[in-house]
């Protein structure tokens, strides 16, 4: 099955690989936004169409669920750095305005997303951005926040983050996942390794439904 298409834009310092669902040049009301942050091997000079969509919501078993819905804007680092998303705030703020503006995307339906060292940049930019996201997705992080961020967040775990699962439930004040509940803070364990846990996560449509229960609480 097809999703939508995948457009390429050449922004400085960060390229992007944006996915705009169907109806998203019609639509009258903005769209959600749902904003991807890779692990340590997608960065450049790795092509860009490759490196992200090999994990996370763009990759071609997963679009046809997450792309349907969500304006998806995958942001890729300039080069090979590891765990460095936090140094990169002022510019994935920049990007996310500007594709809100450009795009129709809701800013108080913006949500942030990211596989390994992505999920760890899903906490530094929660923390240095709190008033940019409806609510959080780290997909198997590799570390523990510092702190919790105070937004709605939803982790999933993977064999790296499963090793510290005590310190994440404790610091972000998890609860298991169970059907039909759509908490504030919430974790799904799948038992699966490193990149099966993308491969679960990011074509889980009860991940998606979750994330669209939450808004910016300055807009409620």
């Amino acid at each position: 099955m097809d999703g939508p298409a995948l457009h390429v834009i050449d922004s400085q310092p960060l390229r992007l690989l944006v996915s705009v669902p169907c109806f998203g040049e019609t639509q009258s009301s903005p769209a959600p936004v749902l904003c991807f942050l890779h692990g340590s091997a997608e960065a450049a000079p790795l092509e860009i169409r490759t490196a992200l969509t090999r994990h996370g919501p763009l990759n071609r078993n997963t679009l046809p669920t997450a792309g349907g819905c969500f304006i998806i804007i995958a942001p890729q680092l300039p080069s090979p750095g590891g765990d460095v998303w936090g140094r990169y705030a002022r510019d994935v703020r920049s990007i996310v305005r500007q594709m809100q503006t450009e795009l129709n995307g809701d800013p108080c339906r913006t949500y942030l997303t990211g596989f390994s060292f992505g999920g760890n940049g899903v906490f530094d930019l929660a923390l240095l951005l709190p008033d940019l996201w409806a609510a959080l997705w780290p997909v198997d992080p590799t570390r523990v926040p510092s702190r919790d961020p105070g937004l709605p967040v939803w982790l999933s775990f993977g064999e790296i983050a499963r090793g510290l699962k005590d310190e994440f439930i404790g610091t972000l004040g998890l609860e298991e996942w169970r059907d039909g509940y759509v908490g504030e803070s919430l974790f799904l364990d799948q038992g699966a390794d490193h990149t099966g846990s993308a491969a679960l996560a990011y074509r889980d449509e009860r991940i998606y439904s979750w994330l669209l229960s939450k808004r910016r609480s300055a807009c409620e």
